[in-house]
């Protein structure tokens, strides 16, 4: 009998085991809740119920002809309101058609539009494939063969050189002066060589690809007489955009940003917009400079967003990059503008084209020092070719804008922390320079006087007159120790004192255009840190 009592008491016991371990396996994985069954008791409810369930059943059947009607009927209203401008120009409006402004603007606009409809959904869809098969393809396999040659690289490139050679000595014939800038070019070329991590491994298409882009986009927004008048065209329209919000503090215009892009990034990537512009930028510069998809999308981005919101766009892809990609990344961040900001620097007295052209030669200019200073050595996994698709996690775009939102804020308290961080050790700095000076008759010793005094060579060699030097040098010296503001503010104030030259001005507005310097650093490390703590020890390596 004590037997069976045992037995029947260690039965009880397993069976109560059992039941717990059931109970914490709903606890600890999903729970699956048991639907109730529910009938409508009202004849008003079951009309509803059935309408809601036909309604469903005829999207779904009919999903296919209800997006061409909602596209007919989106055009429709586009074309509609045309139109009606049009109507109103012709009938009221007494202005010049210009493209830059007013009905001739909404012309420019549209025809950008239509033309990148029409090509995706026309001319790719129907003669896409043909256009490859019959032209691509061959030509790109002819270049392939002819490029494993040594002989036609070189002659490939001594043609390239002679074009260039050719184009500025017609360019510079009647002011030699302006090849000076040629020497500043070599020397920071060679010193990139000469302090690169890996100078064994570097890619010279990379690089040689980077400055013959640089050198495209000087032709066109610096050179050609329309391609300045777009680029002056869209700075316009961008100083509009910004004109009453001018930054003069951090804290009340660049964080609310961070949130705002944080949230759009992810409502693209939840319907599946970033992924395709990611992979079609990355196919294209690929092709032309071998950067990887992240690489060229942050380069990209940079011209347009700040340093802290563009890293958002990669933001899925961040832990996987390697050293020289996450160098890329800060580079490209480094070296451009943010368009948030843009409204401040003219503000200061900088010229909008020439702040805009900056930012857009900037971004190929980091792609090639940066590949220059540290090549690629290990194999990338953000390649066109092996890039994995990152899955969203979220059910609806409302989940997505809710998780883009809440996730700045991580992000924007590493961003306060670092950048006062780094300033503090600044003022440090500077406070203790100021003390050992004042000892020695030099109170105003500071990093800013020390840089300015070390970058006089520097300016000479981008084309600056011997006598303005030291002024240009010390405007750089304020940017890298302590912000572009103030170092564009003193820009304003020499520029409205008459103590720079047309050509001085602008080699300074070109200089200064980017975020190097110790807050910004601060920044940068923060943005990635708090995205991808795995990259943290990377980011020192690098920086």
């Amino acid at each position: 009998m004590a037997d069976i009592k045992r037995d029947s008491q260690t039965s009880n016991d397993s069976v109560e085991m059992g039941e717990v371990d059931r109970k914490n396996e709903k606890t600890n994985g999903e729970i699956n809740h048991e639907s109730l069954d529910y009938h409508p008791t009202s004849w008003l409810e079951t009309t509803l119920m059935r309408v809601s369930n036909s309604t469903d059943d005829f999207m779904k059947k009919n999903r296919s002809s209800l997006r061409i009607f909602y596209i007919f009927l989106l055009n429709g209203l586009v074309i509609g309101f045309f139109i009606g401008c049009l109507y109103y120009y012709l009938s009221f409006s007494t202005e010049p058609l210009e493209i830059c402004h007013g009905f001739g603007s909404l012309i420019a606009f549209l025809g950008i539009i239509y033309a990148f409809v029409i090509y995706f959904l026309v001319v790719k869809r129907f003669l896409g494939k043909w256009f490859c098969r019959i032209i691509w393809k061959p030509i790109c396999r002819v270049w392939a063969s002819l490029w494993k040659y040594l002989w036609f690289k070189v002659c490939f490139m001594l043609a390239v050189a002679i074009a260039v050679v050719l184009f500025l000595y017609i360019d510079t014939k009647d002011s030699p002066e302006r090849l000076i800038s040629l020497i500043g070019l070599g020397f920071l070329m060679l010193m990139g060589f000469v302090f690169s991590a890996h100078p064994g491994r570097i890619v010279w298409r990379t690089v040689l690809m980077g400055l013959l882009i640089q050198f495209i986009f000087g032709l066109l927004f610096i050179r050609w007489d329309d391609g300045r008048i777009a680029l002056q065209c869209f700075s316009d329209k961008s100083v509009t955009i910004v004109h009453d919000r001018l930054i003069w503090e951090f804290s009340s215009d660049t964080l609310p940003v961070i949130f705002f892009v944080s949230m759009l990034v992810e409502i693209l990537f939840f319907w599946g917009a970033l992924q395709w512009v990611c992979l079609k930028l990355g196919q294209i510069l690929q092709a032309a400079t071998k950067t990887t998809v992240c690489e060229s999308v942050i380069a990209v981005g940079n011209v347009f967003l700040g340093m802290s919101e563009s890293v958002l766009m990669i933001k899925p892809y961040l832990p996987l990059l390697t050293p020289s990609e996450m160098h890329i990344v800060m580079s490209s961040g480094f070296a451009t503008v943010s368009g948030t900001i843009l409204a401040a620097y003219i503000g200061f007295g900088a010229e909008p084209a020439h702040l805009v052209t900056a930012s857009v030669m900037s971004a190929p200019a980091a792609i090639c020092y940066g590949k220059l200073l540290l090549p690629e050595t290990k194999r990338s996994l953000t390649t066109v070719d092996n890039i994995q698709p990152v899955v969203c996690e979220d059910q609806s775009v409302l989940s997505a804008a809710t998780r883009g939102a809440t996730n700045g804020i991580s992000l924007i308290l590493n961003i306060i922390a670092n950048i006062v961080a780094f300033v503090a050790f600044i003022a440090f700095l500077n406070g203790f320079l100021g003390y050992c000076g004042g000892l020695l008759g030099y109170p105003e010793l500071n990093l800013e006087w020390i840089m300015g005094k070390i970058f006089i060579p520097l300016c000479w060699a981008m084309g600056v007159p011997w006598e303005e030097c030291e002024l240009v040098g010390t405007l750089i010296g304020l940017k890298t120790v302590v912000n572009e503001f103030v170092a564009y503010q003193r820009m304003g104030e020499m520029k409205r004192d008459g103590l720079l030259s047309p050509r001085s001005e602008l080699i300074a507005t070109y200089s200064l255009c980017g975020f190097t310097n110790p807050g910004s650093a601060g920044i940068m490390i923060g943005a990635i840190s708090a995205m991808a703590p795995n990259q943290r020890e990377t980011l020192s390596s690098v920086f």
